[in-house]
């Protein structure tokens, strides 16, 4: 049975993370960072990626297995290429870092890249594509994580559920593509788990690999399924492969998820940012993501399909609305959040006046 909803402004909740996190010994500049991009991920819907994952991140800096107000050390190893490690710090600090970098390369020589090690999860992908798009930069955005799926044709839990992201500067729309390799995120899962409520069929298998809609069953050594079967699979090996071999971090299956306070870890993140006007002007360029845009959200649509989006625009629509409504909460959401406020008696989360 679905649960009232409760609003609190993006204010609110930004200055809610930012004290909580403060109080729990996390530097000022961190947690600004860290509360900014969790409510970018409120904002755009992505609430399986925003301040609900402060009692587990919280969790994690108790038990000392993240360092809170660690600073990432960058290290330029060509004058396209930079090195980031996390020192075991926020995953959101050392990827803001990371593309900082990356747009500076850019900047000069059309392309940049960054690497970073050590590091933790970094929460919705899409606040880093748009960083770079408020530098006037295309980018790519990999990182792996811990393992929640199998190899395709088998059981054990061994790849994550790794998001990939990348966009693109529009003349009136942004491009902006931010998806997981299973056919859900695992945050969804969690999401479905505190309220509540079930998940669709076909979304994951319980640990004697039977199809489930318990997300309890699922999370308590059940499976996410791939996207496209043996497609999502193999996606989620590239995330591997480009942010945790590459980098020098855990991989195949060695990352420690944000859920599990016993050890660090130990995630590796990839990140490019790319110059677009190196082939023509950035007027043209726009020009051509415009026709893009408009090609297809003018397609021809499929029965029963009132509107076809352009990837990214559901979610700036929703941020639009909610900026002005507010970020629905439940109940036990906010209960869960506030606990957090009590221990080290910071200011509550309250809802946004009506």
């Amino acid at each position: 049975m679905s649960q009232p909803t409760i609003h609190v402004t993006a204010e609110d909740a930004r200055n809610y993370v930012k004290n909580v996190l403060v109080g729990h010994g996390v530097s000022l500049e961190n947690a600004t960072i860290v509360a900014r991009c969790l409510i970018a991920a409120d904002l755009r819907g992505v609430d399986t990626h925003g301040m609900n994952r402060i009692p587990s991140y919280v969790e994690r800096l108790r038990q000392g297995v993240l360092a809170g107000s660690a600073t990432p050390e960058v290290k330029q190893i060509t004058p396209v290429v930079t090195q980031v490690d996390a020192r075991n710090g926020w995953g959101f600090v050392a990827a803001d870092a990371g593309m900082e970098a990356a747009i500076e390369s850019a900047k000069l020589y059309g392309i940049g890249m960054a690497s970073v090690k050590h590091s933790n999860h970094f929460g919705m992908s899409a606040w880093i594509v748009q960083k770079a798009i408020d530098a006037g930069m295309m980018s790519l955005v990999f990182t792996n994580s811990s393992p929640a799926m199998p190899a395709w044709g088998g059981k054990e839990k061994l790849l994550g559920v790794s998001p990939l992201a990348c966009g693109a500067p529009g003349k009136e729309n942004d491009f902006i593509l931010d998806m997981s390799p299973s056919l859900a995120a695992r945050g969804k899962v969690y999401k479905a788990q505190r309220r509540g409520e079930t998940i669709p069929e076909g979304w994951a298998l319980d640990k004697e690999g039977r199809s489930t809609t318990d997300p309890s069953a699922a999370l308590d050594g059940g499976v996410m399924l791939p996207m496209g079967g043996p497609k999502g699979s193999g996606l989620a090996v590239m995330m591997d492969v480009f942010s945790g071999v590459l980098s020098g971090s855990a991989f195949a299956g060695h990352v420690t998820g944000p859920y599990d306070p016993s050890k660090s870890s130990d995630v590796g993140h990839f990140l490019v940012a790319i110059k677009p006007d190196l082939f023509m002007s950035l007027d043209e360029f726009r020009d051509r993501m415009q026709y893009l845009y408009d090609r297809v959200v003018s397609a021809e649509k499929a029965a029963g399909v009132d509107r076809i989006y352009f990837p990214g625009e559901i979610e700036q629509l929703r941020q639009e609305e909610r900026e002005i409504t507010g970020i629905p909460l439940v109940q036990a959401e906010i209960d869960a959040l506030n606990a957090e406020a009590i221990k080290v008696g910071v200011e509550p989360l309250k809802p946004k006046p009506r």
